[in-house]
């Protein structure tokens, strides 16, 4: 390793300002994954046909996604740099086909506003994140009771199609994810301080692409939440 390279890595502060730059660049090249193979498959009718008119293709795609970030989450440790990386840019794949529906369902004008308002407000928080001295780690329990409320409340209104209700969830969606970008970012500099003076290249890049997942999820759920919000806000007109 360059010796510019180590003394970075033993400078905390230096290495926090690396580190966010490399968890953002990850970061970026899994929304244009995710953004490019989701609107490829949506331009193939063969590709949305052989997806959405078989369930047992759908479920399989779901639980591939589902599959890698409990590994990417749970393995992180334990794998190479080279693997980390992997898993993350394979995921942002997956997902990209998963979510090709969505050049479908939605207007690309709905589409543009949602994307647009996702980057103000996420750019927003993320320099707060950044700047804060504020110990946000109680936040993270009651954002992940938020989101399973979430989760639970969008899996019984599936059933009753309450469109207020559906609404509210968009909404409280939206404010949970912005949370947990805040409390994500925060996360990734906590635990760049607590390796102290001592982290290796593998441990480097291994923490900018776990940190680089959780942003991803955050940034992608509350695009998909205000996309819902500004859609139905358009039905209304």
């Amino acid at each position: 390793m360059a010796e510019t390279n180590l003394s970075v890595l033993q400078n905390t502060q230096a290495r926090a300002n690396g580190l966010l730059k490399h968890v953002y660049g990850y970061m970026f090249v899994g929304l244009l994954l995710t953004s490019v193979f989701s609107f490829l498959v949506s331009q193939s009718s063969r590709a949305v046909a052989f997806i959405y008119s078989n369930p047992f293709v759908t479920i399989i795609l779901c639980v591939a996604e589902l599959a890698l970030v409990f590994y990417l989450s749970a393995r992180i440790e334990r794998i190479s740099m080279r693997s980390a990386q992997l898993c993350f840019f394979a995921y942002s794949i997956l997902t990209g086909v998963t979510l090709s529906s969505v050049f479908l369902v939605y207007t690309g004008a709905s589409i543009a506003k949602a994307f647009v308002t996702t980057c103000l407000m996420f750019g927003g928080l993320t320099v707060y994140a950044g700047v804060t001295k504020r110990n946000i780690a109680s936040w993270g329990t009651y954002l992940m009771m938020g989101l399973w409320g979430i989760i639970i409340a969008g899996a019984i209104n599936m059933f009753f199609g309450f469109r207020s209700v559906d609404l509210l969830i968009s909404v409280l969606g939206v404010v949970v994810f912005l949370g947990l970008t805040v409390y994500d970012t925060k996360r990734v500099l906590d635990m760049n301080r607590e390796y102290g003076s001592e982290m290796t290249e593998d441990e480097y890049v291994k923490l900018g692409v776990i940190g680089a997942l959780n942003l991803y999820l955050d940034f992608l759920n509350i695009f998909l939440y205000l996309l819902r919000l500004f859609s139905s806000s358009s039905r209304d007109k």
